[in-house]
């Protein structure tokens, strides 16, 4: 019996390089460090209107001049697009503050004069997924989206893990690209700019790695304009034909090496159940996996060290079983994060974005005089539930009880059907 590897993140609150698995990691320092200052970095996305044909500087330009004549507290969330100024509310769809949670779970407010926002203006893409078909014409050997695409829209706030992994993955992507834009010497500081992401099916490994790669496409837009996303179907590159599957590998590369020579081009490949195509060669050694795996497995890792090469170029990757990748590539992830099922805070936030969805689009409603009702966050939960100024039997604090009380009985259904995949693997 293979014993699973055991991949495990670095700590990512404290700013230092590390090394792990011969690699150098660099992790950023919070914002306040950065800025050397009593002031926050805030990154402020505005999305335009599909109509829009104003000019991302100008539109820049101008939320910058409206943020500072505004007097406003800092947090998470929309901010309303100004009606008397008529430029942005033309072009404007909506402007949104992100990145203040880290404080908003310490009890503080940002206050305007303590931030310096960083405003981050794009536009969505609304063209579906372009399919590249392979040779003989029966199954594509990938799917291609325009960044940032309105399919993806949303997202990245909507999927919801446990506390500050979305925020390892962002900072390690934004340093890697930063590294490569400054010109670090790859021998001395080595970056393969791949992520691995493993666990259990059905935890939304493959949502986190699109919504990843829109929210760097929006970050980034200034630097690179455009953007894609590949999504390779590993099913289509294995052939019939024996010793085929290799240059099916290597033809599917090539093109993605195409549209990494565009300098202003920011590429993500996405490979879902990366095991497919890095299976441990091991086991193909061994007799047990057919002999063509092997050159599948070797075209990968050669095109991987070919794209290392290229600065705009981030490999996403997922897998179920990592005890089945070949070690040759796990070695060449920089990070890799383990994505389980949801903790008791994962739970109740995914109920609560829920509920507040359902009350939003009037599906439920007449909470005794709370139609406006605002659900609590998990750190502020405990201090509702406690304060003295809300009796027993009164809403909303019974609704406050039940959303919690769904969210612990969540575990017992995931023990659940956790031990059924295990009796189903067993027999």
């Amino acid at each position: 019996m293979t014993t699973p590897m055991e991949i495990t993140t670095q700590n990512p609150t404290e700013t230092h390089f590390s090394e792990q698995n011969g690699v150098a990691q660099a992790q950023l320092p919070d914002s306040s460090s950065i800025l050397g200052q009593d002031k926050f970095l805030v990154s402020v996305e505005v999305c335009l209107k599909p109509s829009s044909t104003a000019r991302v500087e100008d539109v820049r330009c101008a939320v910058e001049r409206m943020l500072e004549k505004r007097s406003l507290s800092y947090v998470d969330g929309p901010i309303p697009v100004p009606a008397d100024d008529p430029f942005l509310a033309q072009n404007v769809q909506r402007i949104c503050i992100c990145d203040t949670d880290e404080w908003a779970k310490k009890h503080e407010i940002l206050l305007f004069w303590q931030v310096k926002p960083v405003v981050h203006v794009f536009q969505l893409s609304e063209e579906g997924p372009c399919e590249e078909l392979s040779g003989d014409g029966q199954l594509s050997t990938f799917n291609e989206w325009i960044l940032p695409a309105k399919e993806f829209d949303g997202m990245w706030e909507s999927l919801i893990y446990e506390s500050g992994l979305k925020k390892r993955l962002l900072r390690y992507a934004a340093s890697a690209l930063l590294f490569t834009e400054k010109g670090v010497n790859p021998f001395l500081v080595s970056w393969n700019r791949i992520v691995l992401l493993y666990g259990p099916p059905g935890t939304g490994k493959t949502s986190l790695c699109k919504a990843l790669a829109q929210k760097l496409s929006i970050r980034f837009n200034s630097r690179y304009p455009q953007c894609q996303l590949v999504e390779v179907n590993a099913h289509s590159l294995f052939s019939k034909w024996f010793s085929e599957s290799g240059k099916l590998v290597a033809k599917l590369f090539q093109k993605i090496q195409e549209m990494v020579e565009e300098e202003n081009n920011l590429v993500f490949v996405l490979i879902d159940e990366v095991e497919s195509l890095a299976a441990a060669r091991k086991a193909a050694l061994s007799g047990s996996e057919p002999s063509d795996s092997i050159r599948v497995v070797n075209a990968l890792l050669t095109q991987l060290d070919k794209l290392k090469c290229s600065p705009n170029v981030i490999i996403l990757t997922t897998s179920n079983i990592t005890a089945a990748i070949d070690i040759a590539f796990v070695d060449r992830a920089d990070i890799k994060a383990y994505v389980g099922p949801p903790t008791l805070e994962a739970r109740y936030e995914i109920l609560r974005s829920c509920l507040q969805e359902l009350i939003r689009t009037g599906i439920i409603s007449n909470f005794q005089d709370f139609d406006n009702l605002v659900l609590p966050n998990y750190s502020t939960l405990k201090e509702k539930l406690n304060a003295a100024d809300i009796q027993e039997g009164q809403a909303p604090v019974d609704l406050y009880k039940q959303l919690l009380e769904a969210a612990q009985a969540c575990e017992l259904f995931q023990t659940h059907v956790a031990v059924t995949q295990i009796s189903s693997c067993q027999q």
